[in-house]
């Protein structure tokens, strides 16, 4: 019949690898307290957002998040 319709369904396919997870990420200082005293999730420079569970000293920084703090960094 013409008016039966299907509804079209669209998967949304990502092309994330997941190494965001393999790195500490920087965030704003002001969003600091937040993050860890209220569980709030976090936004990195890179626009990562989690809930950080992990001691960010054992993984190596994003490599985005480096060169984004660079370049906010008065020189």
């Amino acid at each position: 019949m013409a008016s039966d319709l299907l509804e079209r369904q669209q998967l949304e396919q990502t092309t994330d690898t997941g190494d965001h997870d393999l790195f500490s990420h920087y965030v704003k200082k002001t969003d600091f307290d937040l993050i860890w005293l209220e569980g709030k999730p976090a936004t990195a420079l890179c626009g990562k957002v989690w809930l950080p569970t992990k001691d960010p000293k054992n993984f190596p920084v994003c490599p985005e998040c480096a060169e984004i703090y660079q370049l906010m960094k008065p020189e």
